[in-house]
């Protein structure tokens, strides 16, 4: 409830609904300027394993894979985009909470939320190869093909050396001057971080040069057509094919994955 207040009143945009108890504290007018907002329009829809707490999301070379989080459930798997089928899968440590995951050549590279570890798999295969450390927790990553990108819930994204996994570069993110934290699930899409903010129906998309928000997709239309109640199961997964240039949406436990028109 907090992240979509406060972005709420960054962005000088309504407060999304929350399912909480209680009523949310009113938000002061907001003397920022209004960020561009569009709306997402649905282009095609596509099963999604229900049960699939979407941490990561991703298509590499036309296949697509995903990541899924909790305890003792948490898998990363590859994935039939048209009927949702899970090709292959990988079924991580019980007491690991899995999380983002980033291609990068023929391997894949996995984050945790907790611990600070993280683990390389083989392209397609998911054969674990070896693993990695970092500060902090890990949320999501993606790449802007030069280096690796590690959201971890704060309003700073680390830019990493993909051979190393080292830390080259840090940039916070701002609406309207005031940094944006939550930043969940990132996708690197046209020149752009494109990253969930949790518990809010909104995707912002970021400025790499200077870590300015400079748009935002709304994707309540999305959220109203899956319909669910669980508070948890918020928007998180967004894929981009940087072939064809189609862009896809889902969430945690949603039945279904959608694609969405690109913003221009």
């Amino acid at each position: 409830m907090i992240a979509s207040l406060l972005l709420a009143a960054a962005l000088a945009l309504p407060p999304a609904p929350v399912a909480d108890a209680g009523t949310p504290a009113p938000v002061a007018a907001s003397a920022a300027s209004p960020l561009p907002v569009t709306r997402a329009e649905i282009v095609a829809t596509y099963p999604h394993d229900p049960r699939a707490f979407t941490e990561g999301l991703l298509i590499d070379r036309g296949t697509l894979y995903e990541s899924t989080g909790r305890e003792g459930q948490s898998d990363i798997r590859r994935v039939d985009l048209k009927t949702g089928r899970v090709l292959a899968s990988v079924r991580l440590a019980p007491q690991v909470f899995g999380e983002g995951i980033v291609a990068w050549r023929n391997q894949l590279l996995s984050v945790t939320w907790h611990g600070g570890q993280g683990y390389k798999w083989s392209l397609p295969g998911l054969k674990r190869t070896g693993g990695f450390t970092y500060t902090g927790e890990g949320w999501a990553m993606t790449d802007d093909g030069r280096n690796l990108i590690l959201s971890d819930g704060t309003p700073v994204l680390r830019f990493l050396d993909p051979v190393t996994q080292k830390v080259v570069r840090r940039l916070t993110v701002t609406a309207n001057g005031r940094p944006v934290d939550q930043l969940n699930e990132v996708e690197y899409v046209d020149g752009q971080i494109y990253a969930n903010i949790w518990m809010t129906p909104y995707i912002a998309r970021i400025d790499p040069a200077n870590g300015r928000v400079v748009g935002v997709i709304d994707v309540s239309p999305l959220v109203a057509r899956v319909a669910l109640t669980d508070r948890d199961s918020v928007p998180n997964g967004i894929a981009y094919d940087r072939v064809a240039h189609r862009l896809y949406v889902t969430g945690k436990n949603w039945p279904t994955l959608f694609e969405i028109k690109r913003p221009r």
